[in-house]
């Protein structure tokens, strides 16, 4: 109870911002970075990845992620254009506890369809996916809310209504940071337009209220 009071607390201390671009710290550097009044827009390099063993027995850790601190009780919120094709193409938000403890979440290209999804790794990871197919070419906005002692994460597209994701345990202890990622895994041509970067108050419950 006592937690759920000082989290409570916390909610009402923060105050919905934009970020600017200049905040963050690329955990790799992209190829090229370019922002101006429409946003920032992102060349990743061929070959960055983030994952750790499950099925495919390698590590990768080359993702293109622009962190600041998430601090309990804060939402994360990344919007970009959904206008990228090739196999294994993403982009979205990034959260990371440490080098071993990671959620990726956004929109990835997967055999030929686009899809929403999410890898939550600890020590290892996962990887859920839908086909969405109908969001291309449109704007998505990915959001991370920790709360407690999990991240639940939202999309939609353009200013259509939230779909949960999934929902994720995560530290209430740790420091975390996070912010908007690319990975182009067997692609050298990908730029993602992301238009906005902002953190806002956590989600106040799970589900909607009746």
């Amino acid at each position: 109870m006592d937690r759920l009071r000082q989290s409570a607390s916390i909610a009402k201390d923060v105050m919905p911002r934009t970020l600017a671009w200049s905040e963050g710290t690329w955990t790799n550097e992209p190829v090229h970075v370019a922002v101006d009044d429409d946003g920032m827009r992102v060349t990743a390099r061929e070959g960055s990845d983030a994952w750790r063993l499950t099925s495919y027995d390698f590590i990768h850790a080359s993702e293109h992620a622009l962190l600041a601190p998430l601090p309990l009780e804060t939402a994360v919120e990344v919007q970009f254009r959904l206008d990228f094709v090739h196999q294994f193409d993403q982009a979205g938000i990034f959260v990371k506890i440490d080098d071993t403890s990671w959620i990726k979440a956004g929109i990835e290209v997967s055999d030929g369809e686009t899809s929403l999804g999410a890898v939550v790794t600890q020590g290892t990871s996962d990887w859920s996916l839908r086909p969405l197919t109908e969001w291309s070419g449109h704007l998505v906005t990915i959001r991370g809310s920790r709360s407690g002692n999990a991240l639940t994460v939202r999309a939609r597209v353009d200013d259509d209504p939230w779909q949960l994701v999934r929902v994720a345990p995560l530290d209430p202890n740790a420091d975390v940071t996070a912010g908007p990622y690319c990975c182009a895994p067997l692609n050298a041509d990908l730029t993602v337009h992301f238009t906005s970067w902002r953190t806002t108050p956590a989600d106040a419950s799970l589900h909607p209220e009746p």
